[in-house]
């Protein structure tokens, strides 16, 4: 029983002290926003890396998970309401649900651990010292453009996304369910609403600010050569993925 206490005070303090140390790489990361323009083509690059190379899968992944949102919505409307409504439906859980936290899960994969694993080589291998050294700030020069693009460019990302999985809702519709092209789109235009897209605009910075925040914070804190690395990766990728869908239920409650 002793020992189950003593874990357990242990697991209590070093969750302490890691969101003090994320907190204030926050704090850092805020501190030098002002600095941005000085650091503009840092960020345009990180803007490039971590939203125009990740449209190609985030876009696959999307077209696909509009397809099956319309199969399952077809199979949940059977004998409910008639399949006019499929449109409205699929369109409305996308753009709300589907669309940011699968993007979100999907940058956290692709970008997340590719920040903890480069920032966590550069640790490894000393370079952050060496920039220490000469006087350069990690935090400005290295997290806060990661930081800044992802917040950025997830909302734009994920615009695309809802844009492509509302047209693999509509092919699926229209060849296999039977709801016409004129059918599909006024269900949709009849029943959208504006605040429901902003809503999960408004969460997709969150994803993207958690997901960049903790790939630097862990990668800024690597240890143990190259099997630090790895596990610096998948710690990244498991950490914001599971931060991403807490986020998404206490922004639901929030937002909706």
């Amino acid at each position: 029983m002793l020992r189950f206490f003593e874990k357990l005070g242990s697991i209590t303090i070093n969750l302490f002290r890691e969101i003090g140390q994320v907190s204030t790489l926050l704090y850092g990361i805020i501190k030098n926003l002002p600095k941005i323009p000085k650091n503009h083509k840092l960020v345009l690059y990180q803007m490039e890396h971590i939203g125009v190379n990740s449209l190609p899968l985030v876009l696959i992944i999307a077209v696909f998970t509009g397809a099956v949102a319309a199969w399952q919505a077809a199979y949940q409307l059977k004998g409910i309401a008639p399949l006019s409504f499929l449109g409205a439906s699929t369109s409305r859980a996308i753009i709300t649900e589907l669309g940011p936290v699968l993007t979100g899960i999907v940058i956290a994969g692709r970008v997340g651990a590719s920040i903890a694993a480069e920032l966590g080589t550069m640790k490894v291998t000393e370079q952050i010292d060496a920039l220490e050294s000469m006087a350069i700030s990690p935090v400005r020069y290295l997290a806060m453009p990661r930081f800044v693009a992802a917040v950025i460019m997830m909302p734009l990302i994920v615009i695309f996304a809802n844009l492509i999985a509302v047209i693999g809702a509509y092919v699926v519709s229209d060849y296999f369910l039977g709801v016409s092209e004129a059918v599909f789109f006024q269900s949709v235009k009849r029943y959208f609403i504006f605040y429901d897209f902003l809503a999960g605009i408004i969460k997709t910075i969150f994803f993207g600010a958690v997901t960049s925040l903790l790939g630097c914070h862990i990668g800024l804190r690597t240890e143990g050569g190259a099997e630090g690395v790895g596990l610096a990766t998948i710690r990244s990728f498991v950490l914001s993925a599971a931060m991403i869908l807490i986020l998404d239920y206490v922004l639901w409650m929030f937002l909706f």
